[in-house]
C-alpha cells in the first residue's frame, strides 16, 4: 500500500482488505472503469473513477480503462477522446491497460455458441414489444417464448446466419434460457445478442450482431481477470445474471459489488438527457460550464483536486441519497482560496473622478496576491484620478445597513485612500447615475487614517486609464428545482432562464492583461473566475466558477451547533441562560479570517 492508506475507509475497502487477508485472488486487486462511449463523463462518473482507480492505487493494484462499445449506433470517437482526457485531468492513469469490449467480440461469440450447444440459449423470433409482453410483471410470471424449445441444431444454424447478415434488424435475437418465472425480471430469458446493421468505430462492418450489456460486461471482467467489479446500485439486480453467465460458462469469476451512485441537487445525471440538452441547443455543448460534465466543470474553473476532495467527502454508501450542490461549491472555494491570486475587477462599472487628485499623477500601490499564502508576494496596481467602482457600491439614498458609498459618506478604497462622495452626475434623459465626483484624503494612503477615524466599508476599484476590457459570464444553477426528473412533465421546463448572464463592459486591473486560458483568480468581493477558451487577443473572457457566498459552511455550522445543543446537559443550558441574562447584552461578531475577500454581507 502507498501513502493513500490514510484515506477514510468504506465498505468497498473493507471487502478488498478482507479479500487480501484471505488471499482470495492470490493477493491481487484489479479493478476497471468501463464507460460507454455514448457521451461525456459527468460528476457522477468522477465518483466512480475515484473509486475504481483510487482503490486500485491504494492497495497496490491495477485499474483498466475499458470502453463498453457494444452499441455502434450510439458511439463516437469524440467521446472516447474526451473520456480519456477527463480521467487524466482528474489525476489517474491506466498505463498500457486500455481495452474495448470490441476486443473480445470473437471470444464472446464463441461463448454464445457454447451456451447454445449446452441447451442454455436459443434464437427467438419475438419482436421487442412481444418480448416485453411475454416477460410478465413483478407480480406475474412470464410466458415462455414459442421458440424456446428449438433444437440445438436449428439454433446454431440461425445464430450463424444472424452473424452472416442474412436477417434484418429485429428479425431475431439470441436469448439465454433461464427461468421465465424468476422473481428477478432480469433472469427471465434475457437477451444475449441482437442484430444491428451498423458500422462500428473499431471493427467496421465485420459484425452485424452485437452482444447485450449483461452478457458482455461479465465476460469482459472475466477475460481481464478483474477481481472487484464495482458498479452502481441500479445494477444490483443484474448481479444474479452476471453470476449466472460466468458460472454456466465455467470461466474465471470476479465479484460484482454495488455502491450508491451520486445524485446532485439542481442537476441531472443522465447522459441521455444531457445529450438532449446539447442537441436541442439548450446549452452550448458538452463542455458548457453549466453542465455537470467533467469537461464543463473544468471549463468553469473547477480543479481536479476539488472534485477528488468532493468525492472523498461524500463517501461511499449502500443506499441512495442526494448531495447538496453547496458541498461541491464549498470544495472548490476551499481549494481556490489557497491557490487563486486575488485581483480587482469591476463587473458593472461606475466612473469615479477624484477632484482633488492631480490630473496626470499615477501611483503604484502594493496589493497582496493571496493573504492565505504569503509566498505569492505582492503586485503593483496603478491608482489615478479617474477610477471605476461597482454600480452596486453606490446608493444615492442608502437603505438601512448599507455602508458603502453615498453622498457625503466616506469609504476606503482597497490598498489606497479614503474617499468621500461630493457630487452625483446623472443622465438627463434616464436619470441614471453616470459618474461620481469625490475627494480623497492623501494622509490615508494604505487604508488607515492617522487621526483614527473609521469607515464601515472597503471597496475594490480599477484605474480607468489602465483598465483591461473583458467579458464576464456569470453562471448559476442549470435548473430551478432540486430534482428536475422527479416532476411529471418535461424536465426541460425547469431549466433556469437566469443560469447565464453575460457582462460585456467589465474593467479589470492591468495585471490580468496577459492572463492565459485556464488561469483562475479571485475577483475580490465577487467570487472565483477562470479564463475561458473563447478569449482572444482583443477580448478576455472569464467564467464565474463560484461566488464567495458559502451556504455550505452555514449548513455545516448549523448542523454542528444542533449536535452541540443536543449533547448539552440541562445544567449547562441553564448556566448558558444565566450567563446571557447577566451579560451586558453586547453582541459578539463571529471571527472571520480575511473577511474582505470572503464576505460582503456587512458592506
Amino acid at each position: 500500500m502507498n501513502s493513500m492508506d490514510s484515506t477514510p475507509t468504506n465498505f468497498l475497502k473493507t471487502i478488498v482488505e478482507n479479500d487480501l487477508k484471505t488471499n482470495k485472488y492470490d493477493g491481487r486487486v484489479h479493478t476497471r472503469f468501463p464507460p460507454e462511449p455514448n457521451g461525456y463523463l459527468h460528476i457522477g462518473h468522477a465518483k466512480a473513477i475515484c473509486i475504481d482507480f483510487g482503490i486500485a492505487e491504494q492497495y497496490g493494484g491495477l485499474c483498466n480503462l475499458r470502453f463498453d462499445d457494444t452499441n455502434p449506433t450510439k458511439e463516437n470517437p469524440e467521446y472516447i477522446k474526451a473520456i480519456q482526457e477527463d480521467i487524466h485531468w482528474l489525476g489517474f492513469d491506466w498505463g498500457d491497460r486500455l481495452y474495448y469490449a470490441s476486443d473480445y467480440f470473437d471470444k464472446m461469440y464463441e461463448y454464445a455458441v457454447q451456451l447454445i450447444k449446452e441447451g442454455k440459449a436459443y434464437v427467438c423470433n419475438l419482436n421487442e414489444q412481444e418480448i416485453r409482453e411475454y416477460r410478465g410483471t413483478v407480480k406475474q410470471p412470464g410466458k415462455e417464448s414459442p421458440y424456446r424449445n428449438r433444437s440445438i441444431e436449428e439454433n446454431l444454424d440461425l445464430f450463424e446466419r444472424m452473424r452472416k447478415g442474412e436477417f434484418e434488424d429485429g428479425a431475431y435475437v439470441l436469448r439465454a434460457k433461464i427461468d421465465m418465472a424468476s422473481p428477478n425480471m432480469k433472469m427471465r430469458d434475457p437477451l444475449i445478442y441482437r442484430i444491428r446493421h451498423a458500422h462500428h468505430h473499431r471493427t467496421g462492418d465485420k459484425w452485424c450482431i452485437y452482444p447485450m450489456y449483461d452478457f458482455a460486461h461479465c465476460l469482459e471482467d472475466s477475460i481481464e481477470r478483474i477481481t472487484h467489479s464495482f458498479c452502481t446500485l441500479e445494477f444490483e439486480n443484474n448481479r444474479e445474471i452476471y453470476d449466472w453467465f460466468l458460472d454456466e460458462l465455467r470461466v474465471y469469476h470476479p465479484q460484482q459489488i454495488e455502491f450508491a451512485r451520486l445524485n446532485l441537487r439542481y442537476t441531472i445525471m443522465s447522459k441521455r438527457k444531457l445529450l438532449e440538452l446539447v442537441e436541442g441547443g439548450y446549452v452550448k455543448g458538452w463542455d458548457d460550464p453549466r453542465m455537470p460534465t467533467i469537461s464543463g466543470l473544468r471549463r468553469r474553473g473547477y480543479t481536479p483536486e476539488s472534485i477528488r476532495n468532493f468525492c472523498e467527502r461524500i463517501g461511499v454508501a449502500k443506499s441512495e441519497s442526494i448531495v447538496d450542490l453547496a458541498l461541491l461549491e464549498y470544495c472548490i472555494r476551499e481549494d481556490l482560496n489557497k491557490r487563486a491570486p486575488r485581483v480587482m475587477a469591476v463587473l458593472r462599472p461606475l466612473k469615479v473622478i477624484i477632484d482633488n487628485y492631480p490630473q496626470n499623477r499615477v501611483e503604484e500601490l502594493d496589493a497582496v496576491n493571496n493573504p492565505e499564502d504569503p509566498s505569492m508576494g505582492i503586485r503593483k496596481v496603478p491608482f489615478s484620478r479617474v477610477l471605476y467602482i461597482e454600480q452596486d457600491d453606490f446608493r444615492e439614498e442608502p437603505p438601512k445597513k448599507f455602508y458603502r458609498l453615498a453622498p457625503g459618506r466616506e469609504v476606503r478604497l482597497r490598498y489606497a485612500y479614503f474617499i468621500k462622495c461630493v457630487k452625483v452626475v446623472k443622465d438627463k434623459n434616464t436619470g441614471k447615475v453616470t459618474e461620481l465626483h469625490c475627494t480623497y484624503d492623501p494622509k490615508t494612503r494604505g487604508g488607515d487614517s492617522p487621526d483614527g477615524r473609521k469607515v464601515k466599508a472597503t471597496l475594490h476599484w480599477v484605474s480607468a486609464a489602465h483598465s483591461v476590457n473583458a467579458e464576464v459570464r456569470l453562471y448559476d444553477r442549470l435548473f430551478t428545482v432540486e430534482n428536475p426528473l422527479s416532476k411529471k412533465d418535461d424536465f426541460k421546463n425547469y431549466l433556469n432562464p437566469k443560469s447565464l448572464e453575460i457582462l460585456t463592459e467589465c474593467k479589470l486591473e492591468p495585471s490580468l492583461k496577459n492572463a492565459s486560458i485556464g488561469n483562475r483568480y479571485q475577483f475580490e468581493r465577487k467570487g472565483y473566475f477562470c479564463v475561458d477558451p473563447d478569449s482572444s487577443d482583443k477580448m478576455l473572457v472569464f467564467n464565474r466558477t463560484v461566488t464567495l457566498r458559502d451556504p455550505w459552511a452555514k449548513i455545516q455550522k448549523a448542523a454542528e451547533e444542533k449536535k452541540i445543543n443536543k449533547d448539552w446537559s440541562a445544567e449547562m443550558r441553564n448556566e448558558a441562560t444565566n450567563f446571557q441574562q447577566n451579560s451586558t447584552g453586547e453582541k459578539f461578531a463571529p471571527t472571520c479570517r480575511d473577511a474582505f475577500s470572503h464576505s460582503d454581507e456587512s458592506m
